[in-house]
């Protein structure tokens, strides 16, 4: 199989009576070949941040199919995705972090076992109001002014002096967030420590929508959802120690992005992968990876990170 698929061959499938001319057409990848007994139903559940990658791909795989798989993509959160996820509810869970100690220990005490797949690259972004023209960069300090529970600033000016002396607005993910879980870690040195003086939410569209609504408002969320949202919210760079560094694919990659760059996977069962749908669907999503994580606005795994991954899937049976 080709795992560089820069180029993909269009194939137009029939969808119901070919006689009537109706068709659909989707992106095969150079060398991909759908089972031909791959049909049902592939559950999946998790992270908001990741789901997007998904259900690209599990539009364009139930084309392929000719509808006999359905790709279903909950929005749980990372954490309500794992729980699903061992408690036998899904096939695939969605995270944008790794899988818990605890959340691990109990996948393994239903007897669920799994295989951990990188699907991406992404960064968190820490978003103003388009129109602040005082902030272009925050250190990892003036972070924790604006994030943590203690001595948390309620104007702007006590982030730092030179800022005005406007009410801080805060709005992010909620718990159940891979995202509020590596924030929080990454800027207040432990999961789940942050302010209360915050509006939380599992829709970042709803963050988005807050912080364009207030100049004083800032939020955080994945790059994908800054991207998209260009032109409502602006993207600030973080200065993590060395200096101001924008969020791009290229810091992301080189690690210069901290300490806001993340990895992002699916936890795919082990008991799934037996069935031809589920391994057909990942053996579809590393074939037209690429393509996948660009049109999902993400950033693209490394060379090493695939090779990673696809030595992975293999080493649970599957035929990437």
């Amino acid at each position: 199989m080709t795992k560089r698929l820069l180029l993909a061959i269009a194939v137009t499938l029939c969808a119901g009576a070919c006689g009537s001319g109706a068709g659909v057409t989707v992106q095969a990848p150079d060398g991909y070949v759908v089972r031909d007994d791959a049909a049902g139903t592939i559950r999946i559940d998790g992270s908001s941040t990741v789901a997007p990658l998904m259900k690209i791909a599990g539009e364009d795989f139930q084309d392929l199919t000719r509808k006999k798989v359905t790709v279903t993509v909950g929005v749980s959160g990372t954490g309500g995705g794992f729980e699903k996820f061992c408690n036998r509810e899904t096939d695939i869970a969605n995270a944008s972090r790794r899988i818990k100690d605890s959340e691990s220990k109990k996948c393994a005490a239903a007897g669920v076992e799994f295989v951990e797949l990188q699907v991406a690259n992404d960064a968190l972004s820490v978003v103003v109001n388009t129109r602040n023209d005082w902030v272009d960069c925050l250190s990892v300090a003036q972070l924790k002014k604006l994030w943590a529970p203690d001595g948390t600033a309620a104007k702007w000016s006590e982030v730092d002096p030179t800022f005005p002396n406007r009410t801080v607005r805060r709005f992010g993910p909620g718990t159940d967030s891979g995202t509020f879980d590596y924030f929080t870690e990454a800027v207040n040195g432990k999961v789940g420590v942050i302010t209360r003086n915050y509006n939380p939410t599992e829709d970042d569209n709803v963050t988005i929508t807050g912080v364009s609504g207030d100049l004083g408002g800032v939020g955080f969320l994945g790059l994908s959802y800054a991207l998209e949202s260009k032109g409502k919210v602006r993207a600030v760079a973080i200065d993590g120690g060395k200096g101001c560094v924008e969020p791009s694919a290229l810091t992301v990659q080189d690690g210069t992005y901290k300490p806001l760059g993340r990895p992002l996977f699916a936890y795919v069962s082990k008991a799934a992968l037996t069935r031809p749908e589920v391994d057909s669907f990942i053996e579809y999503y590393y074939a037209a990876l690429h393509t996948i994580v660009e049109e999902a606005l993400f950033i693209d795994l490394t060379p090493e990170q695939e090779s990673a991954a696809l030595s992975a899937a293999k080493s649970a049976g599957l035929r990437v």
